[in-house]
């Protein structure tokens, strides 16, 4: 009996499930292999390759352009020692950059409407006259010393005065003088040109200006200044 017992005992250990040694692994399922996606993963980083490489070849193509570094009034030149320099900007062919090279035959051209500083010119800005803007009438002004102020420049705001009949302007004035009437002949002006000073000019003090006024005040304007009853006033710009 006793040899049966433990006969019995053997077999009930021998039936009970053996438990995985410590640090063992339980067999893992094989992975299921997924080629498009691999195939996709590998084309979006060719993509991207591809991307960055073209960004850096424009990047390194630039191409040293003209930029206008002070405003230039419509109907004058550019002049390389004033009011343009050169500047790198990338190429685009959409673009009609004026290559920074070719800034002396831009010279012999005009800009036809008021060009501000800081902006990079492209050849629309330019031609062989300038263009005046609707509703504007260009008037020239020949003055005598003590007509205008006398650091007068081309962009100024300025307005112009009749000279009462019977007076004669102050000699030496740097402005509007008191033979002058109240009521302006042109409120808001803008100069357009100043001439360069002649030697005939620098010793009688005489000036020619273009003024750049609305076309319904060109009429009395041109007919003051043709008698000589014309003063110039610089003003503030108007808001």
């Amino acid at each position: 009996m006793k040899i049966q017992e433990r006969t019995g005992a053997g077999n009930n250990r021998s039936a009970a499930p053996v438990q995985p040694g410590v640090g063992e692994r339980l067999p893992a399922p094989p992975r299921e292999r997924k080629p498009a996606l691999a195939a996709l993963a590998v084309l979006l980083i060719l993509v991207g390759a591809l991307g960055a490489t073209v960004l850096v070849l424009r990047a390194g193509d630039r191409i040293e352009v003209v930029k206008v570094t002070r405003p230039i009034q419509a109907g004058e030149s550019v002049d390389e020692n004033k009011n343009i320099t050169g500047v790198m900007v990338a190429k685009d062919d959409s673009i009609n950059y004026i290559p920074y090279e070719q800034r002396g035959a831009l010279a012999k051209l005009k800009a036809k409407n008021t060009i501000p500083g800081g902006v990079v010119a492209v050849g629309e800005m330019f031609g062989a006259k300038a263009e005046l803007p609707a509703g504007k009438a260009s008037v020239g002004l020949s003055l005598k010393e003590g007509q205008y102020p006398s650091d007068i420049k081309s962009g100024d705001t300025v307005a112009v005065y009749p000279v009462v009949s019977g007076t004669s302007t102050g000699k030496g004035s740097s402005g509007s003088s008191g033979s002058a009437s109240g009521t302006p002949l042109v409120a808001d002006a803008k100069v357009n040109n100043v001439a360069s000073k002649s030697d005939a000019t620098v010793s009688t003090g005489n000036l020619n200006i273009t003024l750049v006024v609305p076309q319904e005040e060109a009429a009395a304007l041109a007919s003051a200044a043709s008698e000589g009853k014309a003063v110039v006033a610089r003003v503030s710009d108007a808001d």
